[in-house]
């Protein structure tokens, strides 16, 4: 529980920080040329693993709720054409990336990766297998709507060696779906998660949002409750963005039946309550693992690891990605494609990389960026040498945080509370240079 004084200073707008510096301060100035040379960069380390990430923008319908970069369709041969431009972008890419082609860690997100049909889907796996080498423990993973998933396509990417699976509740209200857009029963769901199982995934990840209309602590309750029924291995309970001069198609949403601030945060510590009580452990900022997952044993030891792509004990120092939108994280630098399916097509039909805008990243970025990361992963991080006075403006604006018992600092080394721990967002933004410099001037979601 919290204070309701404190949750109102609390609730202000503020990055999610899937990386640092957040995207709204990468520039255009960083094209494909500067994408090539981070490349060739990253290339000299033959010998360390990759991670890979492949956009799929499609779906069939748009959710009022949805962030992501989406392509609305129901003509199947858009994704022909799509696979054609990835295969390639893929070709572009190893050319830069010369030996380097172990990969530790295999995404597919979206939109919606089951728009593909089987044979898409035995495509798009070839087209990365070919040239890169999964390693005998690489996580694989991928997105999927239960709601549109076959039976078929389970069974195929099971075979093909896919053992982590994350599927896309957001809740099982049927008032709520309503108001969403996104009709999905629970007995559908609970076949996708036994069909998924029996066929070789080994982790099954379910993902839900609170803060959306006409959710009440009575129907979220029940949902953890349905959601529990269903045994996963990971929750994943996310905040509601509620961005709609980013995402017009959340204009469409009944914006009067969102729930305030104080009725947010108390439908996200139902869930604390009811995923603990059930024997999960929080991790990060908005997910939760069993006892037993690797995800869990890797917060106690402080070597867990966030990116775009979510929290995994399998990090690469390198992120490849592939598809519209998709980013790039090479260390030292990240890089974004274009967002468009016309814009990334020409660029790789020109042989060329299709970046948009990216980032080179500075020693100040890197060592604010480690200690973020820490904060946000596993709610310690510790300065390093020489941090107290490096840090010393950013230690002394931590003290009201201190005072509202949110995070402690001893010396070099801070710590999150547990209700710190659902708002190291508020504690990162200390640490945020970027965002002092911008203030207001770009548009984040709330952090209740």
């Amino acid at each position: 529980m919290i204070d309701q004084a404190v949750l109102r200073r609390l609730d202000v707008a503020a990055p999610r920080y899937t990386s640092y510096p957040t995207v709204p301060e990468w520039s255009a100035a960083f094209d494909a040329a500067d994408h090539s040379r981070a490349l060739a960069r990253a290339a000299a380390s033959a010998a360390e693993p990759l991670s890979l990430y492949v956009h799929l923008p499609f779906c069939r319908e748009l959710c009022s709720y949805c962030g992501c970069n989406v392509v609305v369709t129901r003509d199947p041969t858009r994704v022909d054409r799509y696979l054609d431009a990835l295969e390639r972008e893929v070709t572009v890419m190893v050319g830069h990336l010369g030996d380097r082609r172990r990969v530790a860690r295999l995404h597919l997100g979206g939109g919606t990766p089951t728009f593909l049909d089987e044979p898409q889907l035995l495509r798009l796996w070839q087209i990365l297998t070919q040239p890169f080498r999964l390693e005998l423990d690489a996580e694989v993973a991928i997105e999927i709507d239960p709601a549109v998933t076959r039976a078929a396509q389970l069974t195929l990417l099971g075979e093909l060696g896919f053992n982590r699976i994350s599927m896309g509740v957001q809740d099982f209200d049927p008032e709520v779906q309503r108001a969403v857009n996104r009709i999905q029963s629970f007995e559908e769901t609970a076949a996708a998660v036994e069909h998924a199982r029996s066929v070789g995934f080994t982790s099954v990840n379910l993902d839900l949002i609170y803060g959306l209309p006409r959710q009440t602590e009575r129907s979220f309750s029940r949902t953890i409750s349905s959601v529990l029924a269903l045994k996963p291995d990971r929750v994943a309970v996310f905040s509601f963005a509620f961005v709609p001069d980013v995402r017009p198609n959340q204009r469409r949403l009944p914006v009067a039946e969102l729930p305030g601030s104080a009725a947010k945060h108390a439908l996200q510590t139902i869930a604390d309550i009811g995923l603990r009580a059930a024997g999960f452990v929080a991790i990060g900022i908005d997910h939760y693992a069993r006892t037993e997952d690797e995800l869990a044993r890797a917060v106690e030891s402080g070597t867990l690891w966030r990116d775009f792509q979510g929290y995994t004990t399998r990090r690469a120092n390198v992120t490849v990605a592939f598809g519209v939108s998709a980013i790039s994280d090479l260390g030292f630098a990240y890089a974004q494609n274009h967002r468009s399916l016309g814009q990334h097509q020409t660029a790789v039909d020109k042989g060329r990389l299709a970046t948009c805008r990216g980032k080179w990243l500075t020693d100040d970025d890197q060592r604010r960026r480690a200690l973020i990361t820490q904060l946000l992963c596993n709610g310690r991080a510790d300065l390093g040498p020489g941090g107290t006075t490096y840090f010393a403006a950013e230690l002394e604006a931590l003290r009201p945080l201190e005072r509202d018992g949110l995070v402690s600092v001893d010396g070099a080394r801070l710590a999150l509370s547990d209700v710190g721990r659902r708002f190291a967002r508020n504690v990162a933004t200390i640490f945020d240079v970027y965002l002092r410099r911008s203030g207001a001037s770009h548009t984040f979601s709330r952090t209740v």
